[in-house]
């Protein structure tokens, strides 16, 4: 499945120093962190601020049990909450820790498991003693969703989101922050002091927080910063005695941030933050954002608060939103129902597909739609060309390698749609066999985008002592952009949608090619049942024409005496509809006799096959005193005898339907075209009416009688036969009076001789 959502241009990263791994295994410096062997809670690793907190070295710490360094009943409490699988039960828990004397610090302790194994706990100093209690935290909530109920209006929502966190957190600042579907961020619900500038409104670049970044989001729904300019304290020992590696801290609270990320809050004025995962789905929908401009410590438990207000205000969006989606989901399942039902009853799919337009372009919020199946295009609403869209699809199918290709920029990445972006900036599009496609099309949106700083420069280089590195950039000043060449993006439910609708078409369409092997195979049966009929029909009825021809002949001679003239007439009449009749038996045997099965395709010299039509017609062209030419002729995979009856009847009836002024002139012409021959034969006779153009290439159909010109009315549906059989087609342009050029198209095939045109002539001496 491929899709391309293009983002803002961002430097080239790889040769400049990336943040290590080191800095995930650093400690903020206001709590303790202890890894413990699960098994007897044997202390392996320690921050090495224990002698601020414990008044214990941290070599005196390493080796020892817990409860040596904590209170013995204290540790026997949770021991039995650290053997469950979860350990969100026992979180936090009150930890008393003396210190000397009847001094004493309380901790908010909070254990985890690391990805490695191991247990690891982490204290916070406690500001209470007390935990908040249960009804706290449903009255918390039970005021905000109270707010919730008096709008429907999604931002709204989240201005009360980030109203009631500053409420009970106090923080400068508080935001809620959007990822759209490119990867970029927009602050969407702000509440400030009022001397701050604001950043409601403004986009933030996707290397703001990077994938890295959103990872530990997702690991850690709450991340705190007390002090962005407290020194980070290490684990001692630096690696784990055990695995002789770092410990996986990915999990812990108090690990210390990147330095790049300090960097920047440093640069936006930041000294404490507090950030909460919004998800959606499983994927991180967005973030409350807590800034403020000092050092501010938030407890554990109060963040928690927070964390549960968050989840609880953004779970009545995620729902509203959901019954939107719904809603849509519903419209949509019914535009799919009626337009799967058309392509079922239609006898061809895509005038089922493209019988109700608007369905069809509603499906996906498209204002165009492209089909292109068995050769031929069918436009609805606004489209590029066929022009167009024959190249599009050359291109396409060299991305497409699955089931789908949607973009909302095909302009940057598809050059020539520059030409049509004002009708086809969007592309979402399916396959529907290796060369048939379902295309949709929306037009480009101008729009102006307010960034928080230059995104084309969210970094800057410098030098240091390891060489150079990455640092965040420091003006987040509004720098507006307009974007073009954009269209609105593809919705996942449109997407979907699109999807479904490929499955329905490649059903309908196996479908109808199964019903139609079925029919030709019926076809076949019928088709060798009339041919063997026509083949005997034919010989069966020579026979006694010929009888009926020799009777009123001899008939004829024997009593020619005593006959008068009017007898002798009708004996004339006799033998002439005898040898129409003959004629017209030998045209149906020719017509029956050409098929596909019946065809002998070879490498084929078309001038022979040409030279051989003349000949034929040698008699005829010397009668009339005809001017045959033809240029030089390809040689290509035919079947030479069908090529000679074609060219045979197409100039026999330049011969015949000529004026009686001027004698005929007949040119046999060719072209090379991208994958055809193009033949054509252009005389100076009679002409055709244009409304006839149809008609004449049906069998035994005549626009003149027998008494004008003679002929059964089979010779151009003979052509018309063979040219089918050859896949490939014949048309003529003509007006009255003014000669007609008949047209027909042969697949390229064999050596190309036509290096350079020449004309040869035909004629007969008539001395």
């Amino acid at each position: 499945m491929i899709h391309t959502n293009l983002t803002q241009s961002s430097p080239n990263l790889a040769a400049l120093k990336q943040p290590s791994i080191t800095s995930l295994t650093k400690i903020q410096p206001h709590g303790v962190v202890l890894v413990l062997d699960p098994n007897d809670l044997t202390v392996l690793q320690a921050s090495t601020n224990t002698i601020d907190e414990f008044a214990l070295d941290v070599r005196d710490v390493i080796g020892r049990p817990l409860d040596e360094i904590l209170d013995p009943f204290q540790v026997d409490q949770f021991k039995v909450g650290l053997t469950e699988e979860k350990l969100d039960f026992i979180n936090p828990v009150k930890i008393w820790v003396r210190r000397e004397g009847d001094d004493y610090q309380v901790f908010d302790a909070v254990f985890h498991r690391s990805n490695d194994g191991f247990l690891v706990l982490e204290l916070e100093p406690a500001l209470t003693q007390e935990n908040i209690p249960f009804l706290s935290f449903y009255h918390l909530a039970r005021a905000s969703i109270n707010q919730l109920e008096s709008t429907a209006e999604l931002y709204a929502f989240c201005q009360v989101i980030v109203r009631e966190v500053r409420k009970v957190t106090g923080f400068d600042r508080v935001m809620l922050y959007q990822f759209d579907d490119d990867g970029h961020g927009e602050v969407v619900a702000e509440e400030k002091c009022e001397d701050m500038e604001p950043y409601l409104g403004l986009h933030y670049p996707e290397s703001d927080i990077p994938k890295t970044a959103r990872q530990m989001f997702l690991s850690n729904w709450i991340r705190v910063i007390p002090d962005a300019a407290a020194t980070a304290v290490d684990l001692y020992p630096a690696k784990n005695p055990v695995t002789q590696q770092p410990t996986d801290l990915t999990h812990s609270i108090l690990r210390s941030a990147y330095s790049c990320h300090l960097e920047y809050l440093h640069n936006m004025g930041v000294g404490a933050s507090l950030t909460i995962s919004l998800m959606k789905d499983n994927k991180l929908w967005g973030l409350i954002a807590c800034h403020h401009r000092t050092a501010k410590y938030v407890p554990y438990e109060l963040r928690k608060a927070c964390e549960f207000l968050g989840r609880v205000i953004f779970s009545e969006i995620a729902t509203r939103e959901e019954v939107a989606d719904h809603a849509h989901r519903i419209r949509i399942a019914n535009v799919q129902s009626s337009l799967i039902e058309a392509m079922s009853q239609a006898d061809y799919f895509v005038e089922g597909l493209t019988g109700d337009q608007a369905s069809l372009l509603e499906l996906v919020g498209a204002s165009g739609t492209a089909v292109y199946f068995g050769n031929r295009w069918t436009l609805v609403g606004a489209t590029p060309s066929e022009n167009e869209l024959n190249y599009l699809t050359q291109w396409l199918g060299k991305q497409l390698d699955d089931d789908i290709f949607y973009t909302d920029a095909l302009p940057l990445i598809y050059s020539d749609a520059q030409r049509f972006k004002h009708l086809a900036s969007g592309l979402l599009a399916i396959p529907i066999s290796k060369r048939s496609y379902v295309l949709w099309f929306r037009p480009e949106v101008i729009q102006t985008v307010n960034w928080g700083g230059d995104p084309n420069n969210a970094y800057a280089v410098e030098e240091s002592e390891q060489g150079l590195k990455l640092s965040p950039r420091q003006s987040f000043a509004l720098w507006k952009e307009t974007v073009r060449c954009k269209s609105l993006h593809w919705k996942p439910i449109e997407i979907k949608a699109a999807l479904e609708l490929r499955k329905a078409v490649v059903n309908v369409v196996l479908r109808q090619a199964e019903e139609l092997a079925l029919l030709a195979q019926d076809l076949e049966r019928s088709n060798a049942e009339l041919k063997k009929f026509a083949y005997i029909a034919s010989h069966d009825l020579q026979e006694p024409l010929n009888q009926v021809a020799n009777f009123v002949q001899l008939l004829e001679m024997r009593y020619s005496e005593e006959l008068d003239q009017d007898a002798k007439e009708f004996i004339n009449y006799a033998v002439g509809g005898v040898h129409q009749m003959q004629t017209l038996i030998d045209d149906v045997l020719l017509y029956s006799k050409v098929d596909i099965q019946g065809i002998d395709c070879a490498l084929t010299e078309v001038d022979v096959a040409l030279e051989k039509a003349l000949k034929n017609l040698q008699g005829r062209i010397h009668e009339t005193g005809a001017v045959v030419t033809y240029d030089t002729m390809p040689t290509l995979v035919a079947d030479g005898t069908q090529l000679m009856q074609l060219f045979q009847n197409l100039i026999g009836n330049a011969i015949k339907f000529r004026r009686s002024e001027v004698s005929p002139t007949i040119h046999v012409g060719v072209d090379r075209e991208e994958d055809s021959w193009l033949f054509s034969v252009r005389d100076n006779g009679i002409g055709i009416d244009p409304e006839f153009f149809e008609r004449i290439f049906v069998i035994f159909q005549r626009l003149h009688t027998r008494d004008e010109y003679p002929g059964s009315g089979m010779g151009l549906a003979i052509c018309k036969k063979i040219a089918d059989c050859h896949r490939g087609r014949i048309w003529v342009d003509s007006a009255v009076g003014q000669g007609a050029t008949f047209y027909f198209t042969l697949p390229v095939g064999g050596r190309d001789r036509t290096s350079g045109r020449r004309t040869q002539s035909y004629f007969l001496d008539r001395g």
